[in-house]
């Protein structure tokens, strides 16, 4: 009878391989777990912004997706403004520009041009007060009584009772340009009387005056003082200007 042989249990070294392999896992997941808490992640973080600015905007349905993502909030303001930019645009909202009535029409700016009247006399008063500075001058004051911006062009036609002309005008008295009222404001013009030393003969007193414009054969009443003012030859009157110290200057 032959002696059995007894082979070797291979069971501790199957058991010693398994463990092996186990602390291979190991010494992996916890490498892993070290570069995931380490340098990695601080590279993908700071290359992260800038993939995000190369990267297009997403469009359509996909857009809703991305609001969350870096950039997607700051570029509906942008659209915002641009539309609200767009929808007034220096207009009136009905297709005019702004400063006109809405309808194409002229522009409400009372200053403008096509706005303004010629002073007429149906729309003035004109006030004669006779200065005592300088000597033998009168300060015509007229005002604006009408509801619209008016001009005084050139300068007042006077005419004292008895005279038989109207006075030319002082040449030097004309301003740069025409005085101009707004409803309400004031325009003046000078008038010097007489000489006051002879030279404008004997002269006489006159106890009216109306004064009119140029282009207009329209007078209207501006009262004097009650006994009247003293006028001759050297008759003459300035511009209407919009200061009295440049009238009377």
């Amino acid at each position: 009878m032959h002696a059995s042989v007894r082979r070797p249990d291979s069971r501790p070294r199957l058991l010693a391989a398994a463990m092996a392999a186990v602390a291979v896992a190991a010494l992996s997941l916890t490498a892993c777990g070290a570069e995931g808490k380490g340098e990695g992640v601080r590279q993908e973080g700071a290359a992260s912004p800038q993939a995000s600015a190369a990267a297009p905007q997403p469009s359509g349905p996909a857009q809703g997706a991305q609001q969350g993502a870096p950039g997607a909030k700051s570029a509906a303001p942008a659209a915002s403004t641009s539309h609200r930019t767009h929808g007034t645009g220096g207009t009136n909202g009905k297709g005019g520009t702004t400063g006109t009535d809405g309808k194409g029409g002229a522009s409400r700016d009372p200053y403008a041009p096509e706005n303004r009247v010629d002073c007429s006399t149906a729309a003035v008063e004109v006030v004669a007060t006779p200065v005592s500075r300088p000597l033998n001058h009168m300060l015509l004051t007229l005002t604006n009584k009408g509801s619209k911006m008016c001009d005084l062009k050139g300068y007042p036609v006077v005419k004292f009772e008895g005279a038989q002309s109207v006075p030319p005008v002082i040449e030097g008295s004309e301003p740069q340009a025409v005085t101009s009222l707004k409803p309400g404001a004031k325009g003046y013009a000078g008038v010097i009387l007489s000489s006051g030393e002879g030279s404008g003969g004997k002269g006489y007193t006159a106890q009216s005056l109306q004064v009119g414009f140029e282009g207009s054969d329209r007078m209207v009443d501006a009262a004097l003082q009650a006994k009247g003012v003293h006028v001759d030859n050297a008759l003459r009157v300035t511009y209407w200007v919009t200061s009295p110290g440049d009238a009377l200057n």
